[in-house]
């Protein structure tokens, strides 16, 4: 990733509204969820998803998530990104509490600070490459032009310099899902969150798509974790933890 890239990321954290509660330093962890509780009612019973859930991410570490469908690997997931509410616990992004923030400030955090990438890309099928990756920072207020520089260099560095103009339908699945990598991460969020981002692709394809998301996690310092029943890319990531009985295990 250039210095160009690093240096404009800064730059939108220290223009970006702070809420009252100030920014902490770096000993604290970008992402932290803590006693984090989920359940969901089936008729007259009550199914306990997640059952007290402690997790610390810090910039530049991937954490690999693996376990079984039906364990909450979503669940948990959606709680982090602010997607859904814990039934009890706290999120905290770099030292902040957001149990009690109104629903607008959720939003800013999630559209500012974190990034999703799930199975299936989601790309707008309309728009190019290009504009799929440069329209979301539009949203966030940056020109066209500024916005436009950036898709480009982080589309360039996922190896899609010759695609920019393609529309969705005129890229392969690996192509695709790098696209929706570089959208994800236009907005230089500090947390990424992957939900299976291989779990469409073949082998190959997904060796491929891994390694861009791994490089652009470390060049960019961003912590992430990523949802994926491949043992041979979770082998990889910094750490690795499993859902059991709702909690959170760190594995060998």
């Amino acid at each position: 990733m250039s210095e160009a890239y690093t240096l404009a990321r800064v730059e939108m954290v220290q223009q970006q509204q702070e809420p009252p509660q100030a920014r902490q330093d770096e000993d604290v962890p970008i992402l932290f969820l803590h006693d984090i509780e989920r359940h969901y009612r089936q008729g007259d019973e009550t199914l306990h998803v997640l059952s007290g859930i402690e997790l610390a991410l810090w910039p530049g570490q991937s954490v690999a998530l693996v376990a079984p469908s039906g364990a909450g690997k979503s669940t948990l997931l959606h709680i982090a990104g602010l997607l859904e509410h814990a039934d009890h616990g706290d999120v905290y992004i770099e030292g902040r509490s957001t149990a009690i923030l109104a629903d607008h400030e959720r939003t800013r955090i999630r559209r500012n600070e974190i990034g999703f990438v799930y199975q299936s890309h989601h790309l707008l099928p309309e728009f190019s490459a290009l504009e799929n990756v440069l329209l979301p920072q539009m949203i966030r207020g940056l020109k066209r032009t500024e916005a436009r520089a950036r898709a480009v260099e982080l589309l360039e560095y996922l190896g899609l310099g010759r695609r920019l103009n393609h529309r969705p339908s005129e890229l392969s699945g690996g192509e695709q899902q790098r696209v929706a990598i570089a959208r994800a991460v236009s907005n230089a969020p500090r947390i990424l969150l992957a939900d299976e981002p291989t779990g469409n692709l073949d082998l190959h394809t997904a060796e491929h798509v891994f390694r861009a998301l791994s490089q652009l996690v470390k060049a960019s310092g961003l912590a992430a974790i990523i949802a994926t029943h491949n043992m041979d890319l979770a082998a990889r990531m910094d750490r690795r933890v499993t859902l059991r009985d709702g909690k959170i295990i760190e594995m060998a």
